[in-house]
């Protein structure tokens, strides 16, 4: 019995540090970013922008205008890994496909300056979305483009500021509920300092809103973009029917362009 109760004891020893573990060092785990500055703009034709977050952080970001006065606005806001060197292809598709384009370097990633966090995200979302209104561009032709966890934070801004439209690339409905399906024998609720709830977020966005997802997609299994998509009030799911995670922007560009169109 004695010996029983000192493994009993050495267990949960073990698990409980292994939490402390998990909690210190969870923002590494959800947030990979290229800090290193950025290269590719001037080979699609941006403009580098420097913005200012509320708190003081300096923001890094590609400005691609709207090739007419009445053309939407797509306001990217990326992942979590890498920095928009990554995503120019689809940056100037989207451009090309004639739509003006700001495309925010969150804290942290891409010559931005700070470190990456929920509560610094959602201060560089409504930065870049200032910018937009005061250039001015009318709230109506404002479509966020969320990507992966960058989704979140796309739903949340729409459902505090007015906007056009969304489009949302490897959406779900919570880093939260991700992460509680990935480490089931932790327990998340009580450790996960950044849980991007869109879904508290998503009953409260009332424009049209186009969600693709890969049938198959290893990061965040299609069943959350679902949960999602039963919480948005104006929402069409698009699946790819193949194995992926933020998937070729040529794979639904045809998609992508009929709803920045006819977001309705």
């Amino acid at each position: 019995m004695k010996i029983a109760r000192r493994l009993a004891a050495l267990g949960l020893l073990g698990y409980l540090l292994l939490c402390l573990l998990v909690f210190g060092e969870q923002r590494r785990l959800l947030y990979h970013p290229n800090p290193e500055p950025l290269a590719l703009g001037p080979s699609i034709g941006a403009t580098t922008l420097a913005l200012q977050a509320a708190d003081g952080e300096k923001l890094v970001a590609w400005w691609l205008p709207p090739p007419r006065p009445e053309a939407p606005v797509v306001l990217y806001l990326h992942g979590n890994g890498a920095n928009l060197d990554n995503r120019a292809a689809r940056l100037k598709a989207l451009h090309e496909d004639g739509a003006g384009v700001l495309a925010l370097s969150w804290r942290g990633y891409g010559g931005s300056s700070g470190q990456p966090s929920e509560a610094g995200w959602k201060l560089d979302a409504q930065a870049a979305y200032d910018w937009l209104r005061a250039q001015p561009v009318a709230p109506k032709r404002i479509v966020l483009f969320g990507e992966s966890l960058g989704s979140t934070q796309a739903v949340m801004l729409a459902a505090a500021q007015p906007v056009g439209a969304l489009l949302l690339d490897s959406s779900f409905d919570s880093a939260l509920a991700l992460a509680g399906g990935h480490y089931p024998w932790l327990p998340i609720s009580w450790l996960m300092r950044d849980p991007h709830r869109a879904d508290l977020a998503a009953p409260q966005v009332a424009v049209p809103v186009l969600q693709v997802h890969c049938a198959q997609d290893p990061v965040s299994p299609l069943a959350h973009a679902q949960a999602l998509n039963r919480l948005l009030p104006n929402a069409r799911l698009q699946v790819l029917q193949e194995p992926c995670h933020v998937p070729s922007y040529a794979k639904y560009r045809e998609s992508a362009r009929a709803f920045l169109r006819e977001p309705g």
